[in-house]
């Protein structure tokens, strides 16, 4: 009677093992075949602002099941570096092609350099207005307006009305002197960034009086502070 129990449950057990095995081989099969249907794509090592321009330190590859693959994902980092961000990446988030733009477009189309929340919008100026026509795109004014008081004794009133106003272009330029080919052209116009009520407000005063922009100084950038510091010693 024993032997017979332990000749039932010697089966049972070896009932259970396989199926336990055949289960075990079957999921190692699933993942071998998931592994294998994996590609490397590139993705955000952190977030990336839009109208940023993207360095090769702020990307890394990651591998996605191939079923679930973007057909704009970019496979090689090569592919987004130097692009410039249309809208804000979030860290992790597949970079796609569609999303990138270039010093191409961005000196075509204004309307890609304009931040959310703010307008583009341009007044005419003078050679005395334009700091002798030496202001350039991405740089930071402050905006004066001058208008004459009539009366028994006329005098100019002026005062700043706006202040570290971003220049989106000067005329029709919009990059930056060392990345075009143009050559140097007087311009008549200068376009700024501005939240919607300060547009209004340059607008009427240009139409009231005189508008003049005053140049800040240009942040110098670490890696030239660095060189400069080098050289010196």
């Amino acid at each position: 009677m024993r032997s017979k129990l332990v000749l039932v449950l010697a089966l049972v057990m070896g009932i259970v093992t396989t199926f336990l095995f055949f289960q075990y081989m079957s999921q190692v099969k699933a993942e071998k075949t998931m592994n294998s249907n994996l590609v490397e794509i590139v993705v955000a090592k952190e977030k990336i602002l839009k109208n940023e321009q993207i360095t090769a330190q702020k990307l890394m590859l990651a591998a996605v099941p191939q079923k679930a693959l973007h057909a704009n994902s970019l496979k090689s980092i090569k592919d987004a570096e130097g692009k410039l961000a249309n809208a804000t990446i979030e860290q992790g988030e597949p970079v796609l092609s569609h999303r990138l733009g270039t010093e191409t477009s961005e000196a075509t189309y204004v309307s890609r350099k304009v931040r959310d929340g703010y307008r583009a919008v341009s007044v005419g100026v003078n050679l005395n207005q334009s700091a002798s026509n030496l202001i350039e795109p991405e740089d930071e004014v402050d905006i004066m307006f001058s208008k004459k008081i009539e009366g028994p004794k006329p005098k100019v009133e002026s005062q700043i009305i706006l202040q570290k106003a971003r220049v989106l272009a000067v005329g029709r330029k919009m990059v930056l002197p060392e990345d075009s080919q143009e050559p140097y052209t007087e311009y008549t116009t200068v376009t700024v960034e501005l939240k919607p009520e300060d547009a209004l407000r340059l607008v009427n005063s240009a139409e009231q009086g005189n508008i003049h922009f005053m140049l800040n100084k240009r942040p110098v950038l670490k890696e030239q502070n660095v060189t400069g510091e080098s050289d010196k010693d």
